[in-house]
């Protein structure tokens, strides 16, 4: 199986477990607010169809390609609200059918390509890593939806990808936040999913580490962690400390 062929059979396990999260709903879950300020359940599921639509014309060369929908409004905010919007009104069949209708074209365009080709989504990214991307931001924002329902949040080890993509952003998330990392440092982590197995990432010889359990660093990573305690995540050094604050997954 080569990597890309791995990184989309996970993508479509977990966007087949958001469609039945999505399907379960009904008219009063979805104007529920969500675990995200401002954010409805229904919002949830119309910024990842609008976002899939948005990634079916990026990979197809369509007019909604990110580089041209992104900048036609103001800031990255005003785009992701209207297409929150997009989905006002909709009834939960067919808000749920136009999620699926933009998330099966989406995983048809990524099949056609090779590994490591590019997509040109923010600034840039191979097919394995977009894969990853898309599958990172069903899992967080059906987490938002869980979390205001009360729903049990199930650990699966699709976790991994998104473990590793926090660690992988993590230069891109202190830039973001404007923090400058300490010289000289690196990172690793050392993650222990609910099962006990155990995930690495980073070099053995790394000079900060950061451990604890799987669930509460892809929280951590995806800003997911008020009122959801999922362990306690231990640093050791500053680059590691800084991590726990500024970690961030997504663009």
């Amino acid at each position: 199986m080569t990597p890309v062929r791995e990184e989309l059979a996970d993508l479509a396990e977990e966007q087949r477990e958001f469609g039945e999260l999505v399907r379960s709903l009904d008219a009063t879950d979805l104007g529920r607010d969500s675990a995200a300020d401002g954010w409805t359940v229904a919002d949830q599921v119309s910024h990842l169809a609008d976002t899939e639509e948005v990634a079916r014309d990026t990979l197809a060369g369509g007019p909604r390609a990110f580089a041209a929908a992104v900048p036609a409004y103001p800031t990255a905010e005003d785009f992701t609200a209207a297409g929150c919007r997009r989905g006002d009104g909709l009834s939960p069949e067919d808000l749920a059918a136009w999620w699926d209708r933009a998330g099966t074209a989406t995983r048809r365009l990524l099949a056609e390509r090779a590994p490591g080709d590019r997509v040109a989504w923010g600034f840039g990214m191979s097919t394995e890593v977009f894969a990853t991307a898309r599958l990172m931001e069903h899992w967080a924002h059906g987490l938002d939806i869980r979390d205001a329902l009360g729903l049990a949040v199930p650990e699966t080890p699709r976790l991994r990808h998104v473990a590793a993509l926090g660690h992988a952003t993590l230069r891109y998330a202190l830039a973001r936040a404007r923090v400058r990392p300490p010289a000289g440092r690196t990172l690793r982590l050392e993650l222990t999913a609910g099962d006990g197995t155990g995930y690495a990432y980073g070099p053995e010889d790394a000079t900060d580490v950061l451990r604890g359990p799987l669930l509460a660093w892809c929280r951590t990573a995806t800003r997911r962690t008020r009122g959801a305690p999922a362990g306690r995540l231990t640093a050791d050094g500053d680059l590691a400390e800084l991590a726990l604050l500024h970690a961030r997954a997504y663009l």
